[in-house]
């Protein structure tokens, strides 16, 4: 029987192999099997919610929280969005190959960038099967091979879209090894996948701090990755106090079991007697626990004392941090101090203190008068994302297709030599 460092060694080889015929295909080619892909899981619909359904029981027995249980869940709503999410991919102009603006240079040679794939990545994932889709769809629409690693809680549904990809690629005249899910669920998988340096181009994982600081600690390969997402959103003396309710409501509770939801509100003092009242109202009745500085318990009684572990906390939970500040320098050495570079927002009417916001923000996504949950790439309009990033090497926020290429120099001349 083969040992899973072998079985691993093998996935890789074949996906090296893949990735040189996924890059040379045609834009065509790649959107037909993505279009092809999006038709295979409208059609098999009830195939992947039984495969979710044993995920979900057996997930239920190991005493998942609600947020990973969340997380897990394929609703009719996921397929929809994954069906959805693959035609939008298909759409985009396709980045391989494109070339920069070229410059000449004084000897006459033309220089410019040529855009290409990175040839074979590795993505390691929690929970969420709708990573399985968006990361076959953006890897192929790169021109990239990919191979999957999905958490063991989402094994089934994994399987089972794995198996339509495969279909997908094939119809398509495309190698089923240019995506590959790893079958197994024994963690050392990860590990043999972390020592393919010779084969695999990237890793990415998704997931918990704990699996991203695992990848990071035992990858031979680049990663890029985020930690957590420690998301704030500063009231500013300026706003609009019904807006900021509204987007402060948005970003903690629509959906709080994900990076982008909203941890930390900080509010300007000026208007925390205004607002703080009729906020933690809101948020009490959506079941909000709060965790308050000595000025928001003064505000807001129900709210218990923050500890200073608060302020670099990501609950993933109904549970928040507010704190009152005196300034709108106070807000920003918060952020920098506790904050993940992930997602910040402000709520202001004040287009200076905005733009100021904006540059002395450093994180991936920096917003003005809008919820911290559009920090996703379908919502930037990339179409599906394969990761948020809070790293600069490559790439920095929502990962779409462009983010899964490269660029070489291509210089072009006349009989040149060098003196």
């Amino acid at each position: 029987m083969m040992s899973i460092d072998s079985a691993i060694m093998a996935m890789a080889q074949a996906a090296r192999a893949a990735a040189k015929d996924v890059a040379r295909c045609s834009a065509n080619q790649k959107n037909a099997t993505l279009l092809e892909l999006a038709r295979q899981i409208e059609e098999n619909t009830s195939l992947i919610k039984t495969a979710n359904q044993k995920d979900l029981v057996r997930a239920e027995q190991m005493g998942l929280s609600g947020a990973m249980l969340d997380r897990l869940t394929i609703k009719e709503s996921t397929l929809k969005s994954m069906a959805a999410g693959l035609r939008e991919v298909a759409r985009r102009d396709d980045p391989v190959g494109t070339l920069s603006p070229t410059w000449t240079r004084p000897n006459g040679l033309q220089v410019s960038r040529m855009r290409i794939p990175l040839g074979v990545i590795g993505i390691i994932y929690e929970s969420r099967p709708n990573v399985t889709v968006d990361a076959a769809g953006l890897c192929l629409k790169a021109g990239n091979a990919v191979i999957l690693r999905g958490g063991s809680e989402a094994f089934e549904s994994n399987q089972a879209l794995a198996a339509i990809i495969a279909q997908a690629l094939q119809v398509n005249g495309l190698p089923a090894q240019a995506v590959q899910m790893i079958p197994l669920r024994d963690r050392a998988a990860v590990t043999a996948l972390l020592n393919q340096e010779e084969l695999i181009d990237l890793i990415i994982p998704r997931g918990g701090e704990g699996l991203i600081r695992f990848v990071v600690e035992n990858s031979k390969i680049p990663v890029l990755k985020h930690y957590k997402g420690v998301c704030h959103i500063y009231v500013d003396a300026h706003a609009d106090l019904g807006m900021a309710e509204k987007i402060c409501f948005n970003a903690k509770v629509q959906r709080p079991g994900v990076c982008n939801a909203m941890e930390t509100l900080l509010v300007h003092q000026s208007v925390a007697g205004d607002f703080l009242p009729a906020m933690a109202l809101s948020f009490a009745e959506a079941g909000v626990e709060i965790r308050g500085c000595p000025q928001t318990c003064r505000i807001v009684p129900a709210a218990q004392k923050a500890e200073e572990s608060d302020w670099p906390a990501e609950y993933l939970d109904l549970v928040l941090a507010i704190k009152v500040v005196a300034h709108m320098e106070e807000a920003i050495s918060h952020i920098v101090r506790y904050g993940s570079n992930h997602t910040e927002a402000i709520v202001t009417r004040d287009y200076e203190r905005a733009r100021r916001f904006i540059r002395e923000v450093d994180s991936s996504v920096v917003l003005v008068n809008a919820s911290t949950r559009f920090n996703d790439g379908g919502e930037l309009g990339l179409g599906a994302e394969i990761g948020i990033s809070t790293s600069k090497l490559h790439a920095f926020g929502p990962m779409g297709v462009e983010e899964l290429t490269t660029t070489k120099f291509v210089v072009l001349g006349d009989g040149q030599i060098r003196t």
